[in-house]
């Protein structure tokens, strides 16, 4: 099977496996553990919104179930928009477990929807040992996770320090290989 099969509709490349995103929490307690890092409490999905009926409906019913169930850990979900009109569902607050639970519920939502391809990313911010910003982003296209350090300076990121954390957690999470789609994202609300 080659390049060709795939083009002809005899082959479909192979999509990333869902449930890769539950990789974060067993590699949170490694985080904290081996590596000083603790949750700021915060988790994000990012999607490109639709305007139509049925997209927000699915939005809006994801939003209330995340509510519902998360009003028990004490978790809040609130949404934006960005300048690139993509919008934010953020949850904050609660248990760790509870935020990877609800940025899969949401994701598996728009999946079950037919809106898959909408959804970019989730992230989820860290502080480390030296209270520095950390984040983790998952690539939904690639089934992949990669680090993302803001350093000090208007859109400057610490590629030392993403590396080093790739070396620490390859172990624990599927890492993306291609360094050139460790795309930075700027302005992360959370």
């Amino acid at each position: 099977m080659g390049f060709l099969d795939v083009l002809t509709g005899r082959r479909k490349l192979a999509q990333p496996a869902p449930d890769r995103l539950f990789a974060m929490s067993t590699a949170y307690v490694t985080m904290q553990t081996g590596l000083g890092m603790n949750s700021r409490g915060g988790a994000a999905i990012v999607f490109q919104p639709l305007a139509t009926a049925d997209f927000e409906s699915i939005v809006r019913d994801m939003e209330e179930v995340v509510r519902a169930t998360a009003s028990d850990s004490g978790t809040t979900v609130s949404s934006q928009d960005d300048s690139y009109r993509f919008r934010w569902l953020i949850l904050r607050g609660g248990e760790f477990d509870d935020l990877v639970v609800g940025i899969n519920a949401v994701s598996g939502a728009l999946e079950a929807g037919g809106y898959g391809d909408r959804v970019l990313c989730a992230v989820f911010a860290f502080d480390d040992s030296q209270r520095r910003r950390v984040y983790w982003i998952y690539n939904y296209k690639r089934g992949s996770f990669y680090p993302f350090v803001p350093a000090g300076g208007a859109e400057q990121r610490d590629n030392e320090r993403e590396l080093v954390l790739k070396a620490q957690l390859g172990k624990e999470l599927p890492i993306e290989e291609e360094l050139s789609r460790w795309f930075p994202l700027w302005g992360i609300p959370i």
